[in-house]
């Protein structure tokens, strides 16, 4: 059995730059931070037959892999040549749909746990961009590439994206009575609505892509303010981070319809009135989590939205990244999965000389 571990991200600046649609032609910046809120897979091969098992908020269970219905798992297997024999269970602290980035996790988790039985252990870079190369051109999702990333590196991390794509991953260096400071001022509250980022993604997305003069300035101004948010952290103004957040909200809900509706405007009104200085709602919008930035009044924020029906989620930062936490694939089960790539790898020879 193999077992990864891999944490959720929460976004602090520049959320949106990182899609293909803008930073292809603008260049994208992320900052993000990772948290100790976690995706966790475990992978066993199982000895006595060649069946796919893959167990999820569903179960399944196949006889190869283009019958399995989830798409992550099935493009993960077929990406590493693992046409059966697999069994995969996953356990995460926090539900999909929230805008933390549980898609991507999982998947570099998965990949994480592959590459460890098929000996070929990935880099997070790697393990980074093959996530990438998945979700965005194999399934063709409306995403960027932060979640990828960030679940492979974890840390406070800044994301440099080129417009051919390229990303540049730099730590964030801070003391550790900053990083405190920013962990310990930094509240979330879940709004308990779970929602697919996609259709949100998928006009965001076009409206970038012809060029939109609002979605495209605003993207503009939310790269603009990504930097000013870094900026302000590396030199210890997290009031300053705070202000600019509030800046970056305005920004964000002028990219689509959907990101807000007034129950989370009234939420974050009543949050500023009792000591919010700035905040957003979490990933693509919609629901999820409402995040916001608050120093001297964490109390009354916290009692204040507690009893608008919110429930708070304590965290702490992650600086590990997707991580593997268990290997002991049995001998058996090593032997087992090492005849089932030799027959596929067969199969495939003898395919390939009936067609010549």
């Amino acid at each position: 059995m193999i077992i990864t571990r891999t944490p959720f991200r929460l976004t602090l600046g520049g959320g949106g730059t990182d899609l293909p649609s803008f930073y292809r032609e603008h260049g994208g910046f992320i900052l993000a931070v990772a948290l100790d809120k976690y995706m966790f897979l475990s992978v066993n091969t199982p000895i006595l037959d060649d069946k796919i098992r893959i167990r999820y908020s569903q179960s399944e269970m196949v006889d190869h892999v283009d019958e399995v219905q989830h798409t992550l798992a099935r493009e993960a297997l077929r990406y590493l040549s693992i046409s059966n024999g697999i069994e995969i269970v996953s356990i995460a602290d926090i539900p999909a749909g929230t805008g933390l980035g549980s898609s991507s996790s999982y998947l570099v988790g998965l990949l994480n746990a592959l590459h460890v039985l098929v000996q070929d252990q990935a880099t997070p870079h790697r393990l980074a961009e093959e996530a990438c190369r998945i979700e965005l051109e194999i399934l063709k999702k409306p995403i960027g590439k932060q979640d990828q990333y960030m679940a492979a590196f974890g840390g406070l991390t800044v994301l440099d994206i080129a417009r051919d794509g390229d990303v540049k991953v730099v730590r964030s260096h801070l003391c550790v009575d900053l990083l405190e400071a920013l962990e310990q001022n930094i509240v979330l509250f879940y709004t308990h609505d779970i929602r697919d980022a996609t259709t949100i993604l998928q006009k965001q997305d076009a409206a970038a892509r012809r060029n939109d003069n609002i979605v495209v300035s605003s993207l503009c101004e939310i790269k603009d303010i990504g930097t000013e948010i870094c900026s302000a952290i590396s030199k210890g103004n997290l009031r300053q981070f705070g202000e600019l957040m509030d800046l970056h909200w305005e920004s964000k809900k002028r990219l689509c319809a959907g990101i807000t509706n007034p129950q989370i405007d009234s939420w974050y009104d009543l949050a500023k009135k009792n000591g919010a200085i700035g905040g957003k709602i979490s990933g693509a919008g919609g629901g999820g989590f409402l995040m916001f930035y608050c120093e001297e009044k964490k109390s009354q924020l916290r009692e204040t939205m507690r009893n608008a029906g919110l429930r708070e989620l304590n965290f702490r930062f992650d600086f590990e990244g997707s991580k593997v936490i268990f290997d002991a694939v049995s001998r058996d089960g090593r032997l087992a999965h090492i005849h089932r790539q030799n027959t596929h790898e067969n199969g495939l020879v003898l395919a390939a000389r009936s067609s010549a």
